[in-house]
């Protein structure tokens, strides 16, 4: 372009025209055929990963410049500021090269030189969206993040600062002024969503969906879809882009809930655990404001949770064809409040009463909502539902009957085993003798057992031969794993009880995804193992991020209550927690609800109408509008046509999309399906030292071997039991068991028994007499429990083998007898063998001298101090002498008189050569 050319632009002169470039209708602009570059399978305009933002500004226009990582292409946003109260942003198509761009930046700074020119405003990672308030247009953006986790080459960041900007000059009140009071109450309303608080982002990985679902999928842009019901910044993204279907370049997807990631290191090998947690969009809120369901199927609290374990030894998803790297796998849980019309008045009480507001006969709102997971995992859904069965005042016990008759409407029209329901009280087992983990470890493995997990690959061939040991006859290899259902677990808020038992659940699947990996030898890992510490505390991190962000507080019980751990300390951490979740609940839980709606996009603020703050509720911003109600569906046949079948008939056998030849392409870079993660990952063209990179600095199992571990003394291996589940539970277990705590060395078999004969025990007859007869009753009549009988048999009988006189036989330790004194030590320990074991034992001569001189002193003493008493009564040297000699045999010391260190400071020779 020549310099007269832009001298002669207008201010905001539109360049495509000049370049040739046509606009299409609705503001998307389209380059010359010969500049697209065209996909193999979709044959759609090639897409860019922008991961790079700079805003420039003129007078009557904004200017996003997006790049790629490696800042060699480019694209350009264009935002209109003439008009306030309208938002139009034009997205240009074309790929530019950093010189094209620098020629544009150019133009534009000499074409509005008159009006002010072209100023940079900000460089940002991502745009979180648009908002508008009363006055005008806001723009989101991503100033700060960080990688949190790593998958198949892909980061994934969490956001760590923003910065909300108006677009037409004058939006934004000025400060101190009453003037827009309205539209600076919004700003602080929507503020209150923290983005900096647990909200990620990837460019390259779709985090909106399960691994299962992003490496099964056909690689083409025509099958590429966001879950909107995680996208929370969908309404932002919508209010500038219209739709999150167009695959825009621009459009960043941002999730609300939890990631983390730590490494297991098995002697150099690292094997990678990631845990994902999404919070749905829909029917979100906060505690006591969001409960039940509403009436298009959506429930309060709802949060997928995902376990990624993968062998690193092939860091991209891609090995001989694509998505066909077999050591990935991945198990998804799902908690969500119990789908009926119940809710808890907010008021000054820690519990308050639960009331059911609707009762319908045929379920509908439960009905949508079954039907929709049915369509999100497949069948089985298994229900686990954990609230007290059992209590003084009926509080969670009428959610429970309810609920109970629910699920046995809707299952009885589905086929066997597609809807399960489970009811037990957690509670009522951590109060009394069984062992919660236990129990919930033999539910686990059933649950495994009938859903399945994700392996993307064929099973190990260890796997196979011990199958053909196992059965005796030849096995067929698996060549991959889908998991077709769910687990489904809820207690009154699905926080503290539901977050133990998906860590349980989680331990067991854990260990079946080792096995598929064939990392270990059996489907199962040790309680009290470094790998299970690891994964207890990111379950920790989860639950206690989940709780903070629907309840206000951390976990009020941990699995450390339910293994009754270090129970004084979680009694006060407890306390604590209670507290401040009364507190958010009563004070802050309003603020934080209308929050959520305004950036929600469940409501949106018009003028003649009532504010935000000046609603009675938000019943109407959740639910349908009664006047436009949507058809019901059959009372019977409420579940969606297909929505049961497997997914491994619906979908293709990814080993059908295999490497082909593909058309020259004049850039690589992340959006490329075969060598994009290279790019991402490794950052050719970037300087990189270890102590940046993530994968480097990964959590990992490590960090619980102590520092006094010595090599070729400690096993180092991540799966041995660091302690016995006896001194686990020694200091936590009152009364007499304390002592009487042993380790339970029962199999799996057996426990699993023990769990389906719980409901055959005899139930307890209620006690009809006073308190005083009752406690008199007991004391003549003491029971004592088949359970506290064995522990105290075992602990009669532990040290019956015992070896009462110490013996050097067993010491096998070469370093150990070599040391001068095992002989002396050994023939002490032999000494009963000996004659007469008194004067026979043979004592080495320095030893017998020593001795011999000690025995000496006392002697001395008393013959100096016969002797003494009369030949030095007159004061002198000889007498301090004297007392220093006496005290040298007393105590063997040597103590220097006052009186010496006197005459010696005066300097009395005399004194001084007698010392």
């Amino acid at each position: 372009m020549s310099a007269d050319l832009r001298h002669s632009m207008s201010p905001d002169i539109n360049l495509h025209e000049k370049a040739g470039i046509k606009q299409q209708p609705g503001g998307r602009l389209s380059a010359p055929p010969a500049m697209e570059f065209f996909d193999s399978e979709s044959n759609k305009v090639d897409r860019l990963v922008l991961n790079k933002f700079t805003l420039y500004e003129t007078k009557t226009n904004y200017y996003m410049v997006g790049s790629n990582q490696s800042d060699s292409r480019f694209r350009i946003l264009k935002i209109d500021r003439s008009t306030p109260t309208e938002l139009t942003v034009i997205e240009d198509d074309i790929i530019y090269s950093k010189q094209e761009i620098n020629d544009i930046l150019t133009a534009l700074e000499e074409g509005n030189r008159v009006s002010g020119g072209l100023n940079k405003v900000i460089t940002a990672y991502g745009i979180v969206g648009f908002i508008k308030f009363t006055e005008g247009y806001y723009i989101s953006l991503i100033t700060k993040r960080s990688a949190v986790a790593l998958i198949g080459g892909h980061y994934i960041y969490h956001i760590d600062e923003t910065v909300l900007k108006p677009i037409a000059q004058g939006t934004k009140p000025e400060k101190n002024s009453s003037k827009n009071s309205d539209e600076q109450r919004y700003i602080n309303i929507f503020n209150n969503v923290d983005l900096t608080k647990n909200f990620y982002f990837s460019y390259t990985y779709d985090i909106t969906h399960t691994l299962q679902h992003n490496m099964t999928r056909p690689p083409s842009r025509r099958n590429f879809s966001y879950n909107e019901m995680f996208v929370w910044n969908s309404y932002l993204l919508e209010n500038g882009f219209r739709s999150l279907k167009n695959n825009s370049d621009w459009i960043l997807p941002i999730i609300h809930g939890f990631v983390d990631q730590s490494k297991i290191s098995i002697f150099g090998r690292n094997i990678v655990v990631t845990l994902i947690a999404r919070r749905s969009r829909y029917f979100a809120g906060a505690r006591f404001l969001k409960r039940g369901v509403n009436d298009q199927g959506y429930v309060a609290n709802d949060v997928e949770t995902e376990q990624i374990v993968s062998e690193m030894s092939t860091t991209s998803f891609h090995r001989s064809g694509l998505h066909d790297n077999p050591y990935y796998t991945s198990y998804v849980q799902h908690r969500g409040s119990i789908p009926l019309f119940w809710s808890q008045d907010v008021n000054m009480a820690p519990k308050p009463p639960i009331e059911i507001n609707f009762r319908d006969p045929f379920f509908a709102a439960a009905a949508l909502h079954f039907d929709n997971m049915f369509k999100r995992y497949g069948a089985p859904i298994i229900v686990l539902n954990l609230i007290k069965t059992k209590e003084k005042t009926p509080r969670e016990g009428i959610l429970g009957d309810e609920f109970s008759e629910t699920m046995t409407y809707l299952s009885q029209f589905l086929p066997d085993k597609c809807l399960k329901y489970i009811a037990w009280d957690m509670s009522k087992a951590r109060k009394g003798d069984d062992d919660v983990v236990d129990l919930m470890e033999g539910f686990a493995e059933e649950y495994l057992a009938d859903t399945g997990f994700f392996h993307s690959g064929p099973e190990a061939w260890i796997n196979v031969l011990k199958r053909e040991e196992k059965e005796g006859k030849p096995q067929k290899r698996r060549m991959c794993l889908r998991q077709n259902g769910i687990v489904r677990t809820n207690c009154i808020d699905c926080l503290d009880r539901t977050n133990a038992a998906q860590l349980i659940i989680g331990k067991c699947a854990l260990g079946h995804q080792l096995y598929a990996l064939g990392i270990i030898d059996k489907p199962w890992v040790s309680v009290d193992s470094d790998v299970v510490n690891m994964l207890t505390d990111m379950y920790h991190d989860h639950g206690d991020t989940i709780a903070l962000q629907y309840g206000g507080s951390n976990l009020v019980n941990t699995i450390d209550s339910y293994r009754k751990i270090n129970q004084w300390t979680s009694h006060s951490r407890d306390l604590i927690e209670n507290l401040r979740r009364y507190y958010n609940n009563a004070f802050a839980d309003a603020e934080k609800q209308d929050a959520i709606n305004l950036f929600l996009g469940n409501f949106t603020p018009e003028k003649e109408k009532p504010h935000l703050w000046e609603l009675p509720n938000d019943f109407y911003l959740h639910n349908d509008d009664p006047r436009f109600k949507r058809q019901r569906r059959s009372y019977i046949h409420w579940w969606t046509k297909d929505v049961l079948q497997p997914k491994d008939d619906q979908q293709l056998d990814i080993s059908r999309y295999q490497l082909v030849p593909r058309i020259a392409r004049q850039f690589d870079d992340e959006t490329d399906p075969y060598t994009g993660y290279w790019v991402e990952y490794y950052r050719p063209r970037l300087f990189t030292s270890f102590e940046k990179l993530f994968a480097s600095n990964m959590n990992s199992t490590t960090k619980y071997i102590p520092s006094s571990a010595e090599l070729g003394t400690y096993d180092y291996s991540p799966f041995v039991v660091r302690t016995t589940p006896q001194a686990a539970k020694l200091m936590n277990i009152g009364g007499v068991k304390k002592w009487l705590a042993l380790p339970n060395t029962k199999p799996k078999e057996i426990i699993v028994e023990e769990k389906k004969k719980i409901e055959e025990k005899p139930k307890k007859e209620k006690d009809n007499l006073s308190l005083m007869e009752s406690i008199v009753s007991k004391s003549l009549n003491p029971i004592v429990s088949s359970n506290e009988a064995e522990e105290y048999k075992q602990y009669v009988n532990q040290d019956k083998n015992m070896v009462l006189t110490s013996t050097p036989n067993g010491d096998t330790d070469p370093s150990l007898k070599s040391h001068s004194e095992y002989h002396h030590y050994a023939n002490f320990c032999c000494r009963g063998n000996l004659p007469n074991p008194i004067t026979d034992l043979k004592v080495p001569k320095i030893d017998t001298k020593i001795y011999d001189e000690y025995l000496e002193y006392p002697r001395k003493y008393a013959i100096i101090k016969a002797a003494g008493s009369s030949q030095y009564d007159s004061s002198g040297v000889a007498k301090s002498r004297y007392q220093a000699y006496e005290s040298w045999l007393k105590t063997g010391k040597l103590a220097v008189n006052n009186s010496v260190i006197n005459n010696k400071s005066k300097g009395n020779e005399r004194g001084v050569k007698n010392l």
